[in-house]
């Protein structure tokens, strides 16, 4: 997307997200026809993807998952825009955390926290919504975008409730930064993103294939004795979502070496399972293997 193309989706995206929700997912309805059907987003990806995960599943069955996770990613798509308009209010109505408590005990223990999170459901409405139940800082590590215009749009919407954001490769700083001004942070890590090759040090097995992994959410959860917790965050029904956080480690110092990621990578497995269709399944996960070992 050019310069002149982005200011015109700027223009459009800020005059249509005034209409509600409501209204908004019969655009949705027609982003799906054409990410489904005509002219189709990735539709070999997606269904490669899907068979190489579940492989005890029928074609029919894998069809069905397919055709649903393409009605789910155009509502992510038009939720995210929203956000344009959506207001706090309305947000924490239609994103619930089911034992907000459970932060604030974390929070008073005095320990910095990592978060594993994923692409799976409304990720973007969860960055958002995550400040307005937390008295930690709320820190999103992200991999920088490509398009600038597009990723200072996006980062704008997830700056509003005074969270902060974090490329990859300055993490450590900030976490630094923030321990110095004794500012208590929680560090939210997108678990399921491919590491570039030059960076691949760890595969596991993942939603039945041999997987790279990144391994910085075990190395800073261990060098800063933080603790793990893992976001559930389940659909409830269009437009209306609900996290459970829960404790993976209350401590990662001295644990033993992959502890971390392999007990995270299961558990989002787990979740991505229960409900297929809601996991990010456009996204090459795969497109490295593992090289095979000579004897």
């Amino acid at each position: 997307m050019g310069t002149v193309g982005f200011y015109i989706f700027y223009g459009v995206n800020w005059v249509i997200t005034l209409l509600p929700l409501k209204i908004l997912y019969i655009f949705s309805d027609i982003l799906f026809l054409l990410l489904y059907y005509f002219p189709s987003y990735r539709r070999k990806v997606v269904d490669e993807n899907l068979r190489n995960s579940f492989p005890e599943k029928s074609v029919k069955e894998i069809a069905l998952i397919g055709k649903k996770f393409y009605r789910h990613l155009a509502d992510i798509f038009i939720e995210t825009l929203k956000l344009t308009h959506l207001s706090n209010k309305e947000l924490i109505k239609r994103l619930t955390v089911s034992n907000p408590e459970f932060l604030n005990t974390l929070y008073n223990s005095g320990r910095d926290l990592v978060v594993v999170g994923s692409h799976y459901n409304n990720w973007e409405w969860l960055i958002v919504c995550l400040p307005l139940y937390t008295k930690y800082k709320c820190i999103g590590v992200y991999k920088p975008l490509r398009n600038k215009l597009f990723e200072k749009f996006i980062n704008s919407i997830r700056l509003r409730n005074d969270q902060g954001l974090a490329p990859m490769n300055l993490i450590v700083r900030n976490i630094i930064d923030n321990q110095r001004k004794n500012i208590r942070a929680l560090y939210a890590f997108a678990a399921d993103q491919t590491p570039a090759k030059a960076e691949i040090r760890y595969y596991t097995t993942f939603l039945n294939q041999e997987t790279p992994v990144f391994l910085g959410i075990e190395k800073i959860a261990s060098k800063y004795d933080m603790a793990v917790v893992f976001f559930n965050f389940q659909k409830i029904r269009r437009g209306y979502y609900n996290l459970t956080v829960e404790l993976l480690f209350e401590r990662a110092a001295g644990l033993p070496e992959y502890k971390v990621t392999e007990t995270h990578v299961k558990r989002l497995e787990e979740l991505i399972r229960e409900n297929p269709e809601y996991w990010i399944w456009t996204h090459r996960r795969w497109k490295y293997k593992k090289p095979a070992i000579n004897d």
